[in-house]
């Protein structure tokens, strides 16, 4: 189970606060803070952190690779 220490770490490690990670999963931020106060942090938390940090990786290449390209994507 992970610990509070462990889901700060995680969140330094992918750039985000505590609030961006709320709006981002769409929590209460007061359920995210109260994590620090139980201890408790939901189990599905860890692997959300591993996969936002993949896909923001994969972004990073493939815009770095269209730059490099110079293709130009419209996005909507």
């Amino acid at each position: 189970k992970m610990d509070n220490n462990k889901f700060v770490k995680l969140l330094k490690e992918s750039n985000l606060n505590k609030k961006e990670f709320s709006e981002k999963t769409k929590l209460a931020y007061s359920t995210v803070g109260n994590w620090a106060t139980s201890n408790n942090v939901p189990d599905w938390v860890e692997s959300w952190l591993e996969n936002y940090n993949k896909v923001k990786a994969y972004d990073d290449i493939k815009e770095k690779i269209l730059e490099i390209e110079n293709i130009k994507i419209k996005t909507s």
